[in-house]
């Protein structure tokens, strides 16, 4: 899959702070408002706001208005750059891992006495 690299410099500096970990993690059990998600945060709504507006800047969550009611949601196809990013990562430190298992198997067997 491919991926901006602003995009993913975008998505792991929302996902570096506690607060906006929190908050996705709150949302990965359902949609919830922004009143309940900042209820467990000591700190000021506006200050509050800040994660949220990044969180949605980024793509990873969505809001949407009810009335006086702001609800948020997860948007999970917006992981899909990092899953695709953390696979092929993945797979060049396990050819890495692969390649430095053959080597130390090749020294220990040039090690031993025939």
């Amino acid at each position: 899959m491919a991926y901006r690299t602003e995009q993913l410099d975008e998505i792991f500096l929302a996902l570096a702070d506690p607060t906006r970990r929190a908050v996705l993690g709150r949302l990965g059990q359902g949609p919830a408002s922004i009143s309940d998600l900042a209820e467990p945060f000591d700190m000021a709504l506006p200050s509050f706001m800040k994660h949220i507006r990044m969180l949605e800047g980024t793509g990873l969550i969505s809001t949407r208005k009810h009335g006086r009611v702001r609800t948020c949601t997860i948007e999970k196809q917006a992981f899909a750059a990092v899953e695709g990013w953390l696979a092929a990562q993945h797979a060049v430190w396990e050819g890495r891992t692969d390649r430095l298992e053959r080597v130390v198997a090749s020294m220990r067997d040039k090690e031993q006495p025939t």
